[in-house]
């Protein structure tokens, strides 16, 4: 799963690019000229208290992928508009982070020379309609067409339905905003409309500014649409705290009030904003977080394991996180019935931890 990076110039995406690749997994990213990628852990407090209970070879967390896309410039008195190579690039991310400036730097200026957090965001969420409505009415003049010539029942379903995107977003309103059939959201997948990825706010305020971080969040607030989340921090801040030592770091965050790297939460919104949860599979070997879908039953959950895992499936014996926690270990669960066998048609929840029971 990828989440796109992205931001007027200046703003702070390359600082907490860099940032969130501190916390990089040991697969291999790369770099274009157009974009860079990282695949980045997922910080999970479960884990970690797994891992201390069953002091495993190898402890593997959940990752996520983020891809800084370039291509908002600035030009004259306003920044230009997306260029075509920038919007292709995002077509292809699961969900969009925007960073949006909120702190003065008279080295670096705003292209604008504003800090408005407020502009920043309708200018960047009107590039992305703009881009939308253009594909939109491009489809419907070819479909109106095709339908001249001959009756489809198919392409009338789809003109319907961009017509009704068309009206959507000529009110200036997102796609997500929109309930559908998921007849109708197969139908377009192809398009990867932008307004239709879940979007994640990431105010960059100065450091001065962190302890009303939650009056700036809540300021912002009236930006948050379905599938829509904001979150702040500062980047310098967080680049500062990546590069000392767990405990230069505590003391680091005692002294600023903060109890967590802001970019810790960073990723998890990330995550739950892909509609993600994770399941935990524990043993002296490994305990290792598994990313899946909310709503994945038992047996497709088996095969992120492994496919085989999936075909020969015939029980996962199950107990939740907080109950292993609470009790202290599997014996006490399995004697209290929390630790029970679930069919396939079980819907694994966050924090499941799961041994599958199988046979190929």
């Amino acid at each position: 799963m990828q989440i796109g990076i992205v931001g007027l110039p200046l703003a702070g995406k390359t600082t907490i690019f860099s940032t969130l690749l501190k916390h990089k997994s040991t697969e291999a990213g790369f770099h274009k000229p157009e974009m860079e990628r990282g695949v980045v852990k997922v910080p999970d407090e479960r884990l970690d208290r797994l891992t201390a209970m069953f002091n495993p070879k190898k402890k593997v967390n959940a990752v996520i992928e983020y891809v800084k896309v370039q291509g908002v410039d600035s030009g004259g008195d306003k920044p230009l508009a997306l260029s075509a190579q920038f919007l292709a690039n995002l077509k292809n991310v699961d969900a969009i982070m925007v960073v949006v400036r909120d702190f003065e730097n008279e080295l670096a200026p705003h292209p604008l020379n504003r800090i408005d957090p407020n502009q920043d965001i309708r200018f960047i969420n009107s590039e992305f309609l703009i881009s939308d409505l253009s594909v939109v009415e491009t489809r419907i003049e070819r479909l109106e067409k095709g339908l001249a010539k001959i009756k489809d029942e198919q392409q009338a379903r789809e003109l319907a339905l961009m017509k009704r995107f068309q009206q959507q977003l000529e009110q200036e309103k997102p796609l997500r905003e929109m309930d559908m059939h998921p007849d109708e959201e197969k139908m377009i997948r192809g398009y990867q409309f932008l307004t239709l990825k879940p979007l994640l706010y990431v105010i960059n305020i100065a450091e001065s500014k962190i302890a009303q971080a939650a009056e700036i969040e809540k300021s912002l607030a009236s930006h948050l649409t379905p599938h829509c989340a904001l979150t702040s921090l500062s980047a310098e801040i967080e680049l500062e705290i990546s590069e000392l030592s767990e405990d230069d770091a505590a003391v680091f965050m005692a002294d600023l009030g903060i109890q967590e790297p802001a970019l810790h939460k960073l990723i998890r919104t990330s995550y739950e904003l892909l509609g993600l949860i994770s399941f935990f599979t524990v043993g002296e070997d490994e305990c290792r977080s598994w990313t899946i879908r909310r709503g994945t039953k038992a047996q497709q959950a088996a095969g992120v394991i492994h496919s085989d895992l999936e075909k020969g499936f015939i029980r996962a014996e199950t107990v939740h996180y907080e109950d292993l926690i609470a009790q202290g270990n599997m014996h006490a669960c399995r004697d209290k019935g929390l630790l029970r066998l679930e069919g396939k048609e079980y819907v694994v929840k966050d924090g499941d931890i799961l041994n599958i029971r199988f046979n190929v």
